[in-house]
């Protein structure tokens, strides 16, 4: 007496036809959703200015707070509006055919379409405020921007990247390496000396639950 019908007979093909499809398929999924390739890390868009990092913060020393007036006391950096570049340039490179798109805008009232970098998902809130005045510098988070000319994403800016982050800093408090004196928050060369742990500006205690970020 047969137990089983004929079309269980197409189980063992079908089983191995799904192994060899699948496998490549997993391979794939870690592949892509593990590397840079999702996470943007070095993600270097074409800007519309060739503006140049490495010249304004680097060689001239100039201050992030100074293009990115609101990180201090807001949730984003802010984009440098127009009359930024201007207060300068009104009076340096002023024939200069690389900053006509700049002094375009400025006549036009238009601004200048940048291209963001650095994006969350619209399902996560970062507030630059929190990070900076609690002692977490810039560079952190965007690397060595005083030595980029084109600027990249550095950092993964994943779940588990920011969570690494809170953790070390819930554990070790002034002895954790992603905290430094907050009047050094935009000095890219500063340094921790290690027998000289950081008091952080206030108690600190970085959220590791799922409202802390998604609200």
């Amino acid at each position: 007496m047969q137990i089983f019908p004929r079309s269980i007979n197409k189980l063992p093909p079908l089983a191995g036809a799904g192994a060899a499809l699948g496998l490549p398929g997993v391979v794939f999924v870690v592949w892509y959703f593990f590397s840079p390739l999702f996470t943007q890390v070095g993600y270097a868009p074409k800007q519309p200015v060739l503006y140049s990092h490495r010249m304004h913060a680097g060689q001239y020393g100039i201050d992030c707070r100074y293009c990115h007036a609101n990180v201090e006391r807001s949730a984003v950096a802010m984009v440098p509006p127009t009359q930024t570049c201007m207060n300068c340039h009104a009076a340096i490179m002023t024939a200069s055919a690389k900053l006509q798109p700049i002094r375009d805008a400025w006549k036009s009232g238009a601004a200048v379409e940048w291209v963001r970098i650095h994006k969350l998902p619209d399902h996560a809130y970062f507030d630059h405020s929190v990070h900076v005045s609690a002692g977490v510098g810039c560079s952190e988070c965007h690397g060595r921007i005083d030595q980029m000319e084109v600027v990249r994403q550095q950092q993964p800016l994943s779940m588990g990247w920011c969570l690494e982050c809170h953790r070390d800093v819930k554990q070790k408090q002034g002895a954790s390496l992603k905290l430094r004196p907050v009047s050094q928050i935009t000095n890219m060369e500063w340094q921790r000396n290690p027998n000289e742990p950081v008091k952080p500006p206030r108690e600190l205690n970085p959220p590791e639950n799922c409202t802390g970020c998604h609200r």
